[in-house]
């Protein structure tokens, strides 16, 4: 299996070293628009080549998406109609409803798959079960420092509270767990967000609460930073190594 990827920051980074490891993966190739970036992580690699998204398709199974939202409508159309299966990592991208629709309607034409990483949360796939019978309400409370979340406060503050369709749009490099969130359950209009920027905080914290027939989800986890972009959390590359190991491994617990 080859795989290629798009955007070498940090999740990227990361993907490409742990693919580089996979016996499953024969050769990786790279995109990204800062060419010292993508150049620096091939050198790290053995696997690695170089290559523009509309020359690596050709050659790919799978395309992994770690760079935008702008990226995820540029090429993932593209992905789909080439008929490889894709990766998005910039899950606040599908709030837009046309656009996932397309997606959704591309990936069916070709056979192909849309993978979603749950990213830095846990507690995804209680909600996708849940939401088998009957969801009553999804919230998500999100907890970083003002650094992380671009603001400055000197004492807990709530920055943003309502919908997860307004928050992907206001917080786009921080809050792709509400989408995902938002896909697993209820919906963009009817998932609640509240963002909290607190000074104090050391860790990224995320809070799931859900309600419905089946009962009571509460699940939270506490993320250290990734040390290489404290915007983002380490989860967040674990859990896409994750999805990508889930894809070339015939043994999936679902």
């Amino acid at each position: 299996m080859n795989l290629g990827i798009i955007g070498c920051g940090a999740i990227g980074s990361d993907v490409a070293r742990a693919a580089d490891s996979m016996p499953d993966i024969d050769a990786i190739y790279l995109c990204d628009t800062n060419k010292t970036a993508s150049e620096k992580l091939c050198k790290q690699l053995k696997k690695a080549h170089i290559e523009p998204v509309e020359r690596f398709l050709a050659h790919v199974d799978v395309v992994f998406e770690a760079a935008s939202q702008q990226a995820v409508h540029q090429y993932g159309m593209k992905t789909l109609e080439a008929g490889k299966d894709l990766i998005i990592m910039s899950i606040g991208s599908l709030f837009d409803d046309a656009f996932r629709a397309h997606l959704i309607e591309a990936a069916r034409k070709h056979h192909r798959r849309i993978y979603l990483p749950s990213g830095a949360v846990c507690g995804i796939d209680g909600v996708v079960a849940a939401n088998v019978e009957k969801l009553d309400s999804v919230t998500l409370v999100t907890t970083k420092s003002p650094v992380s979340l671009g603001t400055s406060v000197d004492e807990r503050t709530v920055v943003f509270k309502g919908t997860a369709r307004e928050a992907v749009t206001r917080f786009p490099r921080n809050i792709n767990v509400a989408a995902c969130l938002s896909l697993a359950g209820v919906g963009f209009d009817d998932t609640k967000v509240e963002i909290v920027a607190d000074p104090v905080e050391t860790r990224i914290n995320h809070k799931i609460l859900a309600h419905g027939r089946f009962g009571r989800l509460r699940a939270e986890v506490e993320n250290m930073p990734h040390p290489d972009n404290p915007q983002s959390s380490y989860m967040a590359s674990l859990s896409a190594i994750a999805t990508l190991r889930r894809v070339v491994n015939p043994l999936q617990i679902a």
